[in-house]
């Protein structure tokens, strides 16, 4: 397949032209945050046919590729068209030439859900306190409390003192029980900004008759105000009680009747999925673990409060249905409210989970490649190396190549396969290890088209090499940082609490709203409560 060509102007047309779209931004995952379009989403090349099929389920969708102007967006598109994609078009130059023609890339990642956030903050007038507050008001004694609308595993890492796990989608479901009195503050917080207005300004939209307010600057905020976070705790909200969720149901009817959020039965559900022309994702909006215990067969699971707070993750197609599904519809509406404000067409599914088939487990994507690649155990690879003339290629992450690879290994990423190959020695077998086998799958049948040795997969990649007791080299600077697109160093010096670092994300966050005006393609539409 030979993808068409799309130039920056006529993109910046399709962005605007009402109908369904797809961009998807095909370099790694330290090249994306350095610079990419507002609505562009990361389906790094490493990882492509792993990842397209859940972001663009229908095959006739619309979909522009972007690179750097380097071609990747043209292997990209040559296994979109192995799939079954017939509607691909690659941007021309990539993200340089987008930025030549005087558009806007923006820095970071999840940026139109945190652009949203500061933008709710700035039209709904979020009230929020800051660190030293805080610090008083829990000092004092206080009639409040802290919840973290974050994931529990974030919540674990750090938290604020007092600090219980309720994520985003959670907290209008479960605060009702937590509030021992009309008196009780609320604070909501989260690492930084997005989540802890989002999380506050829910509970004001659902009329919690409670004072309200964000925790300012999140735990980062906590750190830089010279406080040390909490470490490991496991408290999280419980499930409500009857009373409880029938508060929950009667705040989240007045959201649904304020917000104007539609409802969706079962039956235009299954038409809607059938549907060859427009595109409908369908998510389970509960907590994880709940996902795993029951659900719709072709739902996907997308903790509300992290779907709202990183929609990029989960959509690609501009323009599409999203229903989204809970077991009360307490949750599906609250995170419905908001995708509807982010310029989603966003639906609940009308009595949930009641009287459905249910399946078990967790939603596990199929990988999107032909026929399976040879597979080589540690111990034949072993002798296979002692023997001579078999090469390793290692496609895993560069920082795990640094910390422990195979001895002689070499590494590449896949984008950048085709020079790897050629300095190869002639005629050596080559095998491909990862510490992610669909890394390696994939990887492999690319390295198959680029020569006539024979390729194989090890088996358990690096992991089960050492599993078998086999020895690894360490190399603390090869690849060299320039080399490492699949790392963003910034963000690593960020989640180690460098203060210059988490003042600078800070501060890039406060800055998105100005950005995003420049731009002009934001879909946002915030309702301020009355």
């Amino acid at each position: 397949m030979t993808a068409k060509s799309i130039d920056p102007i006529r993109l910046k047309a399709a962005l605007r032209d009402g109908g369904e779209l797809a961009i998807l931004d095909v370099r790694e995952d330290g090249q994306f945050p350095l610079g990419h379009l507002l609505y562009a989403v990361p389906a790094p090349y490493s990882r492509f046919e792993a990842v397209v099929g859940r972001l663009i389920p229908r095959r006739s969708t619309r979909v522009v590729l972007v690179d750097a102007g380097d071609g990747v967006a043209d292997k990209a598109a040559r296994s979109l068209g192995r799939l079954g994609y017939d509607d691909v078009a690659v941007l021309t130059g990539g993200t340089p030439a987008w930025a030549a023609a005087g558009f806007v890339l923006f820095e970071g990642v999840n940026v139109p859900s945190k652009a949203f956030g500061e933008l709710v903050e700035h039209e709904c007038g979020t009230p929020s306190i800051a660190a030293e507050e805080l610090k008083e008001w829990l000092d004092r004694g206080d009639e409040l409390i802290v919840l973290d609308s974050r994931t529990f595993e974030e919540f674990q890492a750090h938290s604020l003192p007092t600090g219980m796990s309720c994520p985003g989608a959670e907290l209008v479901y479960r605060v009702h029980d937590l509030v021992r009195s009309p008196d009780t503050t609320v604070v909501v917080n989260c690492a930084g900004r997005t989540r802890s207005i989002i999380g506050a300004q829910s509970l004001i939209n659902a009329g919690l008759p409670n004072r309200v307010v964000a925790f300012r600057n999140g735990t980062m905020g906590w750190r830089l105000a010279g406080h040390a976070p909490e470490q490991g705790k496991s408290a999280r909200a419980p499930a409500p009680s009857p009373a409880g969720l029938a508060k929950a149901k009667l705040a989240a009817n007045g959201v649904a009747r304020r917000f104007a959020v539609p409802r969706v039965d079962q039956v235009t559900l299954a038409a809607w999925q059938s549907d060859g022309v427009r595109t409908t994702y369908l998510f389970d909006v509960r907590d994880p673990e709940e996902f795993i215990t029951g659900h719709l067969p072709e739902s996907v699971s997308a903790p509300g409060g992290q779907l709202v707070q990183a929609t990029d993750k989960w959509i690609a197609t501009l323009g599409a249905r999203v229903v989204l599904v809970d077991d009360t519809e307490v949750r599906a509406t609250m995170t419905a409210h908001w995708l509807m404000q982010m310029g989603w067409d966003a639906h609940v599914l009308a009595g949930g989970l009641a009287d459905q088939r249910l399946v078990t487990g967790k939603d596990v994507a199929p990988l999107a490649i032909e026929d399976a690649v040879e597979v080589m155990a540690p111990g034949d690879l072993r002798r296979a190396l002692h023997a001579g003339r078999t090469c390793v290629v290692d496609v895993g992450s560069s920082h795990a190549f640094r910390a422990g690879h195979i001895a002689g290994a070499i590494w590449a990423p896949r984008a950048q396969l085709e020079g790897a190959i050629a300095k190869l020695p002639r005629g050596h077998a080559i095998v491909v290890t990862a510490d992610d086998d669909t890394l390696s799958e994939l990887a492999a049948r690319d390295i198959e088209g680029l020569t006539a040795s024979p390729v194989a997969m090890l088996a358990g990649g690096t992991s089960g090499w050492k599993r078998a007791g086999l020895p690894v080299e360490t190399t603390p600077h090869v690849p060299a940082e320039a080399d490492c697109i699949d790392h963003w160093f910034w963000e690593h010096e960020r989640r180690r609490f460098v203060p210059q670092r988490m003042q600078e994300y800070l501060d890039w966050e406060i800055a998105l709203p100005a950005q995003i005006t420049a731009d002009g393609d934001a879909r946002f539409r915030v309702v301020v409560p009355r």
